[in-house]
């Protein structure tokens, strides 16, 4: 149960970032309704989505793994959830979404989703624990704008997930809308 009100009075622009959410996602998102409290941060947070959405550097099922993995790693159910259909949606193979929880104990991963995901685990770690190691077994297959944006994106999922996670977020249901089973 959210920790904070997602009730709001009904404002041409709380209809008309209500009407943006379902024709885009199918629901309105929860996290959307709780920035909805402080229009500064909505802003913020819709430009840096919009933003992140065009980086185009990194393999999508890279970045994918990287999120899911970075959201597994602070417990946020929602974007787990969100996270399976919106990357079922974009192509990312099921089995691998699947296996994300349990990944070092699944044989469905290459090498370098396996060094992506161990680096994510590193990153999301507080304080983070990455080592010249995983940053140069990284650089073998990975050109230094892959690597910056592989960061980025996982610290941009960390802050989606733990201000998710704070605010009392949960599965919203969306992944019932896709092939993806929870591993």
């Amino acid at each position: 149960m959210a920790r904070i009100s997602l009730e709001h009075r009904r404002t041409v622009f709380v209809r008309a970032m209500e009407w943006y959410s379902k024709r885009k996602y199918g629901d309105v998102l929860d996290p959307g309704k709780a920035a909805l409290h402080h229009r500064g941060v909505l802003t913020t947070m819709l430009a840096l989505e919009g933003s992140a959405a065009r980086w185009s550097r990194l393999d999508p099922t890279l970045k994918a793994l990287a999120t899911m993995v970075t959201s597994t790693q602070v417990g946020c159910s929602w974007c787990m959830d969100f996270g399976f259909w919106e990357f079922h949606h974009r192509g990312v193979a099921p089995a691998k979404l699947r296996a994300v929880p349990g990944w070092r104990d699944s044989d469905v991963y290459t090498d370098l989703e396996r060094a992506v995901m161990d680096y994510a685990e590193s990153a999301t770690a507080t304080p983070p624990t990455v080592t010249d190691e995983q940053v140069e077994r990284l650089r073998k297959d990975l050109s230094e704008a892959e690597l910056v944006e592989l960061t980025a994106q996982i610290a941009l999922e960390n802050y989606r997930s733990r201000t998710n996670a704070a605010l009392g977020m949960t599965s919203q249901g969306f992944k019932q809308y896709c092939e993806v089973r929870p591993a």
